[in-house]
């Protein structure tokens, strides 16, 4: 029987008066938890929230994925359990009436669906599903008596029929089968056997509910393939007794979209034209007649995530630069206020009662939850709070002016004992996309060495360079139509600048990245390998001509990367490749990539791996897959092993400065117990 059991997550009160300070090790980004998504009952008097975390094989935990634990939170740094250690949900809310956190969750042998359990305790009871599908979002109506459901496609069963024969190919591209949605009845106590299916404008993957149930917003794409959700993704506005569709008809990407408490309007993030890389701007919709207007355009910030107020009031949360804050509007878009975020960084929100739940990290901890009080943030949780016994290095956000008066910024870590005399070994993380950017908050995961590097006396500097968002769509749109310059020549100027500022010994600068970052990282260990003492790419391009024919947003690549065909310019598009300048490679080179990627293909890394290994057989390289992972690793061991690599590699290459020492060991050393096999 599932019970209900009190945990106290300010652990660290009960740890010894004095510890020993020690560096941050791979062991432990390997055990690092934070908060996954925050619910707030509608009289803002309960707080739901998960707890993310990734099995620590480093302590003999089986491999996996990462899995959310549900919590209650009562008051600061107290919360309660509500389901066994080995149930993972995601997708919590609220009952209308508060008495029940719903979530989804798939029973051993059944398809994901909605559940509740009570608040005041008792079992959990299986509220609504579809099955044969998983149910991947859903929606309460307010009076409590029926839930949407968006589920996957329905199976195909001659499909089966055909693959149980051995008949299994697949035509690519073509076989596209749409998610659904349904209507399911909760008034009788039972699981509803025979929702209603809705009919949809096209592939849909998010919905939302008005407030007073007589509409659904969803978003949609006219297909399944991943350039028609970023680049053809229309939000629509469904009317439920009537079946009326209305699109709010924009032409750029869309992010969140949330629905005004009495139904008139929606706040709507998305790019202002199809040349805007990422959906930063902040929209009003008017649900009658679907027009919007624009509240922060052509600011140079980035707005990330919106939610109405219980009074109408709407608060947001944005990017500027490399810090973030709070900001209300007044229910007819006039700003009303902005709120100094104090150092944090703000990263999602959720309200009920006008009480305001926040995700924040900081420079000294990943994401945990907040409250807001009307003028500040209290913390209200602490999931690793063994991290008081490490030393971190100083963090903080630098600018430094480009050759051509361009000013850039970025997120420095100094080594954790301080910069020497002789200035320090310095690691250079180029985050991807380009469309995202760094801020000044906890920066150390499996593929960012961050405070792993600090504690090893590396300094770790992370640009926001030109293609960046954050600063506005004119920044965010600079680098287009001229790959590699320039956005990489950012990065070189940030090395001499860093030099000049007595941080950075610039004989010893590496380089690493994924995906955009991987290209960067590519890039640096070729054509500016003179530049560079190491190099760690992940998942990254290596051909702007294959990479346009083997990857899954061919059309996202050219509206807001490339702006052009290859075959506008074949010699142009080679000449911003990697391998073309494969013969110029003299930096160590560790090349990483999951087997599975369909955003860069494993044949990105594969090509550059050959030509370099062709031209310049004697620079240290190396190629690493990873089975079964695609753009970026999920497993826990393929992270740590990730993690070991990148830092190993660095170690040999980039804290000594030697071009020319050994290459490591094909297997890094995981510290893991040898298990007896069993015989005599």
């Amino acid at each position: 029987m599932m019970t209900i059991r009190s945990v106290l997550l300010a652990a660290a009160v009960l740890a010894p008066a004095a510890v020993l300070a020690r560096p941050m090790t791979p062991e432990d980004v390997a055990r690092m938890a934070y908060t996954g998504t925050i619910a707030v009952s509608a009289d803002g008097s309960q707080i739901a929230y998960t707890s993310f975390s990734r099995p620590d094989i480093t302590q003999g935990e089986e491999n996996g994925g990462g899995s959310q634990r549900l919590y209650l939170a009562d008051a600061p740094m107290q919360a309660r359990a509500y389901l066994p250690d080995d149930v993972s949900v995601s997708g919590i809310a609220f009952s209308p009436d508060g008495s029940m956190i719903t979530y989804l969750w798939a029973d051993e042998g059944e398809k994901r669906a909605v559940w509740g359990v009570p608040v005041g305790g008792g079992a959990p009871v299986k509220l609504a599903a579809v099955n044969d599908a998983n149910v991947s979002a859903y929606a309460v109506a307010p009076d409590g008596l029926s839930v949407v459901l968006l589920a996957g496609p329905a199976p195909d069963k001659d499909r089966k029929r055909e693959a149980d024969l051995g008949f299994d190919a697949e035509v690519y591209e073509e076989e596209q089968r749409f998610n659904r949605v349904f209507v399911a009845a909760l008034a009788s106590g039972e699981v509803d056997k025979d929702p209603r299916e809705l009919e949809m404008p096209g592939h849909v993957d998010e919905i939302d509910l008005a407030p007073d149930g007589s509409f659904l917003v969803v978003t949609a794409s006219p297909t399944t393939l991943v350039d028609d959700s970023l680049i053809s993704r229309k939000p629509y506005i469904i009317d439920l007794a009537s079946g009326e569709t209305r699109v709010v008809d924009t032409p750029g990407k869309i992010g969140d979209i949330e629905i005004s408490p009495d139904g008139t309007q929606l706040s709507m993030m998305a790019g202002v034209d199809m040349n805007d890389p990422a959906e930063t701007t902040l929209h009003l919709v008017d649900v009658a007649t679907t027009s919007y207007i624009a509240l922060n355009g052509g600011a140079a910030e980035a707005a990330t995530d919106a939610e109405w107020m219980a009074d109408g009031r709407l608060a947001v949360l944005v990017d500027v630069g490399a810090q973030s804050l709070l900001r209300f509007y007044a229910p007819d878009g006039k700003k009303l206020r902005d709120v100094d975020s104090r150092g944090l960084i703000l990263t999602s929100i959720e309200q009920g009662g006008n009480r305001l739940a926040v995700e924040a990290n900081s420079p000294e901890h990943p994401n945990e939850l907040f409250l807001f009080d009307g003028t500040g943030f209290t913390r209200w949780t602490d999931h690793n709070p063994w991290l008081a016994e490490v030393d971190l290095g100083v963090q903080r956000t630098i600018a430094y002016t480009a050759r051509d008066g361009q000013e850039i910024e970025g997120i420095l870590i100094e080594p954790v004992d301080g910069i020497p005399f002789e200035r320090a070994p310095t690691i250079f993380y180029v985050h991807g996309g380009p469309e995202s950017h760094e801020s000044n908050g906890w920066t150390t995961y499996y593929s960012m060495p961050g405070q792993v590097a600090a504690g090893r006396g590396y300094a770790v500097f992370m640009p926001n360079y030109r293609g960046s968002t954050g600063y506005g769509v004119d920044f965010a749109k600079q680098h287009q139509g001229n790959y590699t310059d320039p956005e990489f020549v950012d990065l070189v100027d940030a090395k001499y600048a860093l030099a000049e500022m007595g941080i950075t010994d610039p004989d010893r600068v590496g380089v690493t990245g994924g995906s955009y970052g991987g290209y960067a990282t590519a890039w640096s260990s070729t054509y500016y390998s003179d530049e560079f003492a190491a190099g760690v790419m992940f998942v990254g391009i290596s051909n702007q001509i294959s990479k346009m024919g083997t990857g899954d947003i061919p059309w996202e690549m050219y509206n807001v990367h490339a702006r052009a065909w290859p075959w506008d310019d074949w010699q142009h598009a080679l000449e911003v490749s990697p391998i073309y300048y494969a013969d110029r490679a003299d930096t160590p080179l560790l090349i990483m990539h999951g087997d599975q990627d369909t955003r860069v293909s494993p044949t990105q890394s594969v090509e550059l791996y050959r030509h370099i290994k062709i031209r310049r057989p004697d620079t240290p390289l190396r190629l690493v897959f990873y089975p079964g992972e695609g753009h970026g690793n999920g497993q826990a061991a393929a992270r740590y092993d990730y993690n070991l690599r990148m830092m190993e590699w660095f170690d040999t290459y980039l804290m000594t400065g030697n071009r020319d020492a050994p290459i490591p060991g094909p297997r890094p050393d995981l510290g893991l117990d040898d298990e007896e096999d069993g015989e005599e």
